[in-house]
């Protein structure tokens, strides 16, 4: 069933107009993990924090697939993840835990974007992890963390430990389990996973060739980590999110209602 065939009655009259493009915004995101094949059906979050608040955020409707998430789906919850709105959406508490220790810690990570890639997840199952073997490997590099695996992430106990891990890192590599990013937007925290899954999959790939790889020379990787450091940080979604709205706007603007 398509996002248009679910008559999802509209909430923009009954929000303010930034909460109205976060939802947006994040609605798009959603689409656009789907659209990349990120997603692992309903089993991962992207999760945004409500404008002008510091304990609000908004997630999708637990068992609503990525290419069905609407600006009006979207539910708003707290810090506990239990709902603040009427909305008739179901969600999954116990699948913010993740979301709700970064968005604690960090209040600069105004949206937190976790997939469960299969290129992803495939290097986080390597010892090594991200390998300095391309470009967009150093823009990863430049702002990498990792956090061991301790099982299905529904502890709190676990949630200091991830935040310790990841730092003041933009990139998280949960290993055995998959991919993680923060944003100052919607549009960087995508962009910097878009950057991150490119890296996995580049790494999958060149080492399914079966020669030896061609590392990037360690005197270059301090100069080329801090370059990356730069781009990402001043072009952020500023260029790309344009374009890729106007992509989700030719193939299905439900997105945006």
């Amino acid at each position: 069933m398509s996002a248009n065939k679910l008559s999802i009655p509209s909430v923009q009259h009954r929000v303010s107009a930034e909460e109205w493009q976060a939802r947006v915004d994040l609605a798009a995101c959603y689409r656009l993990v789907a659209r990349f094949g990120w997603s692992d059906l309903v089993f991962t979050h992207i999760t945004a924090r409500v404008p002008g608040t510091d304990n609000q955020f908004l997630i999708n409707p637990y068992g609503m697939m990525f290419d069905e998430v609407t600006a009006s789906s979207l539910v708003k919850i707290g810090v506990s993840g239990e709902k603040l709105d009427d909305s008739p959406f179901p969600v999954n508490p116990a699948g913010f835990v993740i979301h709700s220790a970064v968005h604690s810690a960090r209040h600069d990570a105004k949206c937190v974007l976790h997939v469960h890639s299969l290129n992803g997840v495939a290097v986080s199952a390597q010892r090594d992890g991200v390998l300095p073997i391309s470009q967009q490997s150093m823009f990863v590099l430049s702002s990498l963390a990792y956090h061991d695996y301790e099982g299905v992430a529904l502890n709190d106990e676990e949630k200091p430990r991830l935040v310790a891990d990841l730092g003041d890192k933009t990139f998280l590599m949960l290993r055995n389990h998959g991919l993680l990013t923060v944003g100052l937007t919607i549009a960087d925290a995508f962009l910097a996973m878009y950057i991150f899954e490119a890296a996995c999959t580049i790494q999958v790939r060149a080492q399914a060739g079966g020669t030896p790889l061609s590392p990037i020379p360690a005197k270059m990787i301090a100069g080329a980590q801090a370059q990356a450091a730069v781009a990402t940080k001043s072009l952020g979604g500023l260029l790309a999110w344009p374009g890729l709205l106007r992509m989700l706007d030719r193939i299905d603007p439900s997105y945006a209602t």
